[in-house]
């Protein structure tokens, strides 16, 4: 046994070597994070030294009229984090407004991020700005959906839908992988639409270097204007061919309302047969309506000279389009080939979203499925609806885009001066109580403080707790 000094003087020495194990963990725990930052720094340099080579060259087509604003547009985006760009459909807002961020030199330090609302859209219009920068897929310009990612490292311009943008906030809250969001086709005001711009808000103080780009069409801007504290809105509509409006009311004798329907278009068809050469669109309410109109334009065409029983030959072609379609059927509507005058059969997805190629005619039967809640039965229903007058002109604005354009609507011009001016937002008519959990599921926190760019009715709100207690 030793004695008290010499155990104080042991004591002192464990805790000397104690401490200096500390110290050497502490260290070498500091040097391992140093290493870790600079390889993250390494990273980055040689990731933006890549993209910087693989920068595109930049070109617009003259004959869009948002060509016409491109140094504006650049302007406003310099002085500005947040801009609101609104313009008819076919102004060209969606394929150039990426190229304009491109060659203000967005895109290099982070991503310029472009969201749009249905996954048919995010892959041809990826495809679209491929060919425009003359660029593949995957690459400088890549695309992301549900099951399926198309990007890689050097991409610059990721195209995507909504829903996917907003699971990524779950792991990156700050959305760092992005230097430039555009937000497309906001006008639509699905839900997602509705957490993405209520979520950019949050995170704007934040992320100072972040530029944002709304984009919609001419309906009610201001609204998303004053969301992001008066933001500036740059107009850029304009339509290259102007299009004429033809009114050919169904007849109301008739007990069946689709039989009447289906006669009009095939009545539309045969006056257009006598019009000078294009395609036809015709919108139609889903897939039911979609494949029972096609067999009928089939079936009248059949035994008609230059027609075989197909309806397909070098006299007619008829594509349908709608989501649920493959891939490859889809890719039809948009690779035109042969002589055929093609009659392309779509749902609302055509409206705003996509922009069919070599489309001169339209027919418009003014209807849609429409999502609804009844709060008094407490079901979320699936109605077929007329469309507002907003969703009409959308429509409208499919053709004229190569020629003049015609648009029929198979309903009368009062009906349509009788309709409401816009579609209402999407949470102004779906239960909230699955918005109530999808908030929570993605961690946007409480619905009655979160920044919507329409907040719902208390009573709705309401309605939603309660249905959940139940």
């Amino acid at each position: 046994m030793g004695t008290p000094a010499y155990e104080e003087l042991e004591s002192q020495i464990d805790e000397c070597m104690l401490a200096d194990r500390f110290r050497m963990r502490r260290d070498l725990k500091k040097k391992k994070e140093r290493d870790r930052l600079w390889n993250s720094i390494r990273k980055s340099v040689a990731l933006v030294d890549r993209r910087k080579s693989v920068l595109p060259n930049v070109s617009y087509p003259a004959q869009l009229p948002v060509s016409q604003h491109v140094q504006e547009i650049r302007d406003a985006l310099e002085k500005h984090q947040v801009l609101i760009v609104a313009g008819e459909t076919g102004s060209g807002k969606t394929t150039q407004l990426p190229k304009i961020c491109l060659e203000a030199g967005r895109g290099i330090y982070g991503r310029i991020g472009h969201t749009q609302p249905r996954r048919v859209a995010a892959r041809t219009i990826a495809s679209r700005l491929a060919e425009e920068l003359d660029v593949q897929v995957g690459r400088q310009v890549g695309y992301q959906v549900r099951f399926q990612d198309e990007t890689g490292p050097e991409t610059l311009i990721k195209v995507m839908t909504d829903g996917v943008l907003l699971a990524e906030t779950q792991n990156d809250r700050f959305l760092e992988k992005y230097d430039t969001l555009i937000i497309d086709e906001a006008h639509e005001r699905s839900l997602n639409i509705d957490f993405l711009l209520g979520y950019v808000r949050r995170i704007l103080p934040r992320r100072p270097d972040l530029k944002v780009i709304i984009t919609s069409a001419t309906i009610d801007v201001d609204r998303f204007s004053r969301h992001f504290d008066n933001a500036p809105i740059i107009e850029v509509s304009g339509r290259t061919y102007p299009v004429e409006v033809h009114y050919r009311p169904l007849d109301e004798s008739t007990e069946d309302a689709d039989e009447a329907q289906m006669r009009a278009i095939i009545e539309v068809l045969e006056e257009i047969e006598a019009l000078p050469r294009g395609d036809v669109l015709i919108f139609l309410p889903g897939e039911r309506e979609i494949r029972e109109t096609a067999g009928f334009i089939r079936k009248h065409f059949v035994g008609q000279p230059g027609r075989n029983s197909s309806g397909t030959d070098a006299a007619v072609q008829i594509l349908p389009l709608y989501s649920r379609l493959a891939v490859a059927d889809q890719n039809r509507v948009f690779n035109p080939s042969g002589e055929a005058r093609r009659i392309v059969l779509a749902t609302n997805v055509a409206e705003t979203s996509l922009t069919v190629p070599g489309i001169r005619y339209v027919i418009d039967p003014g209807l849609a499925r429409i999502s609804r809640y009844s709060f008094r039965s407490r079901v979320q229903q699936l109605p077929i609806e007329p469309v507002s007058r907003a969703s009409a002109d959308q429509r409208k604005g499919r053709c004229g885009r190569i020629s003049d354009g015609v648009c029929f609507r198979l309903y009368s011009e009062d009906d349509y001066d009788s309709r409401p001016e816009f579609t209402d937002p999407e949470i102004m008519r779906t239960n909230l109580a699955s918005v109530i959990l999808q908030m929570l599921q993605l961690k946007l926190g409480d619905i009655q403080r979160f920044p919507f760019v329409e907040r719902p009715d208390r009573k709705q709100i309401n309605d939603g707790f309660a249905l959940l207690y139940e």
